[in-house]
């Protein structure tokens, strides 16, 4: 499978929510519910865990996902991802990946490879 990367760095193909989708799995996706409304202190159910990936503008996105203001950012100046991007990393930017460093890693390793 290709790896989908998002805006923001994080792998969409690795994610539990993109999984179960896919996989069309509503025990995962219950289990992904539970899991998430615990951690996050929200109310989910497994009708909420749907996603396609975030680099589509058709499909399925899953929750905060939808709203992302670096996700619309980077889909408005037409960017594969944030890597790619001439004010990278922005501040909007820097704040996420302050608690993403793999996202941060893959980002500057794209952006390193885009520059040779």
């Amino acid at each position: 499978m290709k790896r989908i990367i998002a805006y923001c760095g994080l792998v969409c193909d690795e994610c539990p929510a993109y999984r179960a989708t896919q996989a069309d799995d509503d025990e995962m996706r219950s289990n992904i519910a539970a899991e998430w409304s615990e951690s996050y202190g929200c109310a989910l159910t497994k009708e909420d865990i749907n996603c396609d990936g975030c680099l589509g503008t058709k499909g399925r996105i899953v929750g905060y996902c939808n709203e992302c203001s670096i996700r619309l950012c980077a889909a408005e100046r037409g960017m594969e991802n944030c890597a790619h991007c001439s004010s990278y990393a922005c501040d909007n930017l820097e704040r996420f990946l302050k608690g993403a460093p793999a996202a941060k890693a893959l980002l500057d390793s794209l952006r390193d490879a885009a520059s040779k």
